[in-house]
Parts: C-alpha cells; sequence; structure tokens
C-alpha cells in the first residue's frame, strides 16, 4: 500500500508542476504579446472614448481636405476624417508616395493631448484600393462610395 501511496502522490506533484509550468508559459506569451497587439480604431471612435495616452493603435481614415501642412524638415500635420469625426496628427518622417488629401491612410501611434502622433503612415496602394479597415469604417458611417461605382 505505501508503494501505490507513493506513486499517487508523485503523480500529483508531476501534474502540479506542469500546471504551474502552463499557468507561467501562457502568462509570458500573452506579456510578451501584449506591445505587438495594435487596435484599429476610427476617428468617430477615438472622438467617443479617447484611448488612454500610452496605448498604441492604428488610425485609419481619410486624409482630411484642406488640413496637410508641411513643417520644418519632415513633419508634417494634417486631419484624418471618416467623415463624423476628425483627429489632428503629426508625423515626422518620409511619407509613402501616394499619401495625400482625400486619399486613405492608416497611421500607427499614440493619441497625446488630443493629437495623434503617428509612428508610421500607410497609404493606398492605387487609385481603387483603400485599407479594409478604413473602407469598413467609411461604410458604416454612411461615406464610403466604391472605386467602380458609378
Amino acid at each position: 500500500m505505501a508503494v501505490g501511496g507513493l506513486k499517487k502522490k508523485r503523480r500529483i506533484q508531476l501534474i502540479i508542476i506542469a500546471m504551474v509550468f502552463l499557468v507561467g508559459a501562457v502568462g509570458l506569451i500573452g506579456y510578451a504579446l501584449q506591445d505587438g497587439i495594435n487596435y484599429f480604431r476610427m476617428p468617430s471612435q477615438v472622438a467617443e472614448a479617447p484611448p488612454p495616452p500610452r496605448e498604441v493603435f492604428r488610425l485609419g481614415g481619410l486624409v482630411e481636405e484642406g488640413s496637410l501642412v508641411r513643417g520644418q524638415g519632415k513633419t508634417i500635420t494634417f486631419n484624418i476624417t471618416d467623415g463624423n469625426a476628425s483627429v489632428a496628427a503629426n508625423y515626422t518622417g518620409i511619407l509613402p508616395d501616394l499619401f495625400a488629401e482625400g486619399e486613405g491612410v492608416v497611421a500607427t501611434g499614440k493619441l497625446v493631448n488630443n493629437v495623434f502622433e503617428a509612428t508610421e503612415i500607410l497609404a493606398k496602394h492605387d487609385e481603387n484600393y483603400m485599407p479594409k479597415e478604413v473602407a469598413d469604417g467609411l461604410k458604416e458611417q454612411g461615406i464610403f462610395v466604391a472605386p467602380n461605382a458609378e
């Protein structure tokens, strides 16, 4: 009986140790992936519920007509709109060739003092392409017109 009880006790200990390692591994993976996840938002969503200042997220919409201002060096300011709300944005760096007013854009960055500080700018690829997230958001707002629609 003592041998059988010892085996059962050892088996339970191994199961508990394995569970502790499993929980620890899942926790470490979750912590590591935390910085790699960027949530996508439209300007209306940012206006309704501004994210915390340190949260990195993607902001998508159209570059508002008449809002593009080039500063010193590679710094530019512009507004991103979805037709219902606009968010002011700053970016320092080299812009994609297809970045222009009235065109689709997705920017990655943080909201600081109600200004979106972009660290990355993605522009559309050709005259018919718009990022899926931007197109879906504009459709929800009722202002998206398909490129091939006449």
